[in-house]
């Protein structure tokens, strides 16, 4: 009886000492196994990935957006600059139409642009303080006086960009923070030339 118990437990050792080397067989091959790593990887980094490629894109869409109002002032402003404003009789509402002209399709002139066209006696007195007020664009002192020859006349185009993605602190380039959006801000200063 001793015997057979004896030889059981000598199969019960060589049996566990076969799994013991069909597991350590089966880790090594499972170390070197490399089927999902790269799902894997993609997964861990997909989010920031994307996250930062709309951040690029936003800022991309900013800046040319504030390079295209930029050249949508310089263009309009040498309406006023040149007197067709004046001797057309343009008003607030037409003379924005011609900027608007002036833009690309990537903007929205109803409701996000705004034009103030004002005359100083120098230009030392121009005014260069931003019209935001408790992080909204104040709109309560845009005219339109686009001045007679000889005049010095600032035309100011304000556009509220929108900013979609705030994540990886872009919620830096709204600078309103009323409506999330990031101001543009184009400018010509010029004195009127003699056009009579």
């Amino acid at each position: 009886m001793v015997q057979a118990i004896m030889t059981i437990l000598q199969r019960i050792e060589c049996t566990l000492q076969r799994i013991e080397c069909t597991a350590q067989r089966h880790a090594r091959r499972f170390a070197r196994q490399q089927d999902g790593a790269a799902a894997v990887e993609f997964a861990l980094v997909a989010t920031p990935f994307i996250a930062m490629m709309f951040a690029i894109i936003q800022t991309a869409l900013v800046f040319f957006s504030g390079q295209a109002l930029e050249t949508a002032a310089a263009n309009s402003a040498r309406l006023i600059l040149t007197g067709q404003a004046q001797t057309a009789g343009m008003t607030q509402a037409s003379f924005k139409t011609q900027v608007c002209n002036n833009l690309t399709a990537l903007f929205d002139c109803t409701n996000s642009l705004y034009v103030d066209v004002e005359t100083y006696s120098s230009f030392a007195s121009i005014n260069t303080a931003p019209p935001v007020s408790n992080g909204a664009l104040n709109t309560s002192g845009f005219a339109y006086n686009p001045g007679s020859a000889g005049s010095i006349v600032v035309v100011r185009l304000y556009y509220q960009w929108p900013i979609y993605v705030r994540m990886l602190g872009l919620a830096a380039l709204a600078n309103l923070s009323a409506t999330n959006s990031n101001l543009l801000v184009a400018t010509a200063a010029f004195r009127n030339e003699p056009y009579q």
